[in-house]
């Protein structure tokens, strides 16, 4: 008698063999995904030894003039110009080795008053990055960190970043764009900016309206001290009352305005805080909510903003939202149709999307 100890091996599939192509191409595009990382903290450099507005004011320059006019070293300047060159943030000229800042890249790199000022962006971005040693341990349990847990760049990046947007956006655009809330200020309103942060936004709207009186309010202690010196330099720190509180504890009611700008997605209880919302607005009253841009789909937001934003929400947001108590964590991309549930849950009725900007969604919402 003899044994069959062959194996049919006829029903195993096949491997396909590798595209080496689309496996290089994968693999470059990884090395430039390398240098957008490293140029993180290079933008940050630049902005912060002043190589970005040396160019600005004073180029082209190569990398001796440029140090010379930073206070900088050499070695360091002539590498970091080589690294922007690569990267096409600044232009090289082989016969003069000079390198030059665009003016639309200076506009980008130099201006804050521009709302297409980056720097902040990057700075928030370099911060977050430096954190996420603890995201990656915590993420193992599901665990969160809380806004105030992360480094200073995280928040004065975060500052940075929205200012300029609401500083051109918020009194020209986005109040008008609610159903008579600029007539109701311009004759004595009552207003809380819910999660204030460092305290802009309170800022522009008391420096636009003021027969109105403001409270501003953030669960971050050194945000609102900051907010504090903020509205005494600009003028109206006697018209804006600061209070260290969650959100869900907002105070006072009758509110004819409640503005919460890019956090109500941080925030744990995001339903508790709508309710609290409701019942501290007027009859009449209107609840400004500007969240980050995104659609309702998941694949709406497979775009260059969506990816930033959905990298800031994985390391950022959604750790701070977990943080807390509920820890819903809805995520920075949560769109405008999971917003509208939120709302509708605490008895809101009406909702709308009165404005919008590439980084914003800016909504109304009315009881």
């Amino acid at each position: 008698m003899t044994t069959d100890t062959s194996t049919d091996t006829s029903a195993e599939p096949t491997a396909a063999p590798l595209d080496m192509d689309a496996l290089m191409s994968f693999v470059f595009r990884a090395v430039d995904e390398v240098g957008a990382t490293l140029n993180c903290a290079l933008v940050v450099m630049g902005d912060r030894l002043g190589y970005y507005r040396a160019l600005a004011d004073h180029g082209p320059l190569d990398a001796a003039d440029l140090a010379r006019r930073t206070s900088t070293g050499e070695r360091y300047a002539a590498e970091w110009l080589n690294a922007q060159a690569a990267g096409g943030f600044v232009t090289y000229d082989p016969v003069t080795r000079a390198y030059t800042l665009p003016a639309e890249h200076a506009v980008a790199l130099t201006d804050e008053s521009s709302p297409a000022f980056l720097p902040g962006f990057f700075q928030i971005a370099f911060g977050t990055v430096r954190d996420a040693d603890r995201i990656i341990e915590l993420a193992r349990d599901g665990d969160g960190l809380g806004w105030g847990e992360h480094n200073s760049d995280v928040h004065t990046g975060c500052e940075r970043f929205f200012r300029p947007g609401y500083a051109a956006h918020l009194v020209a655009e986005w109040l008008p764009a609610l159903d008579g809330v600029v007539a109701k200020l311009e004759q004595g309103g009552r207003v809380h900016d819910l999660g204030c942060g460092h305290g802009a936004s309170t800022v522009l709207m008391a420096q636009a309206f003021p027969e109105s009186d403001f409270v501003g309010s953030d669960v971050h202690a050194p945000s609102i001290e900051t907010a504090r010196h903020r509205a005494a330099a600009a003028g109206v720190g006697d018209r804006i009352r600061w209070e260290v509180a969650p959100a869900t504890a907002l105070t006072g009611s009758g509110y004819d305005l409640v503005t919460t700008f890019d956090a109500l997605h941080d925030m744990g209880d995001p339903v508790g805080v709508s309710r609290r919302v409701h019942e501290a607005l007027a009859e009449d009253g209107t609840w400004m909510v500007v969240e980050p841009a995104a659609g309702d789909r998941v694949e709406d937001n497979f775009n260059p903003v969506g990816r930033a934003y959905y990298g800031f929400s994985t390391l950022l947001c959604t750790p701070g939202s977990l943080s807390q108590d509920v820890g819903l964590a809805i995520g920075t991309q949560a769109g405008p149709a999971r917003i509208r549930d939120i709302m509708t849950a605490a008895g809101f009725s009406r909702f709308r999307i009165a404005a919008q900007t590439p980084f914003n969604n800016v909504l109304e919402v009315r009881k």
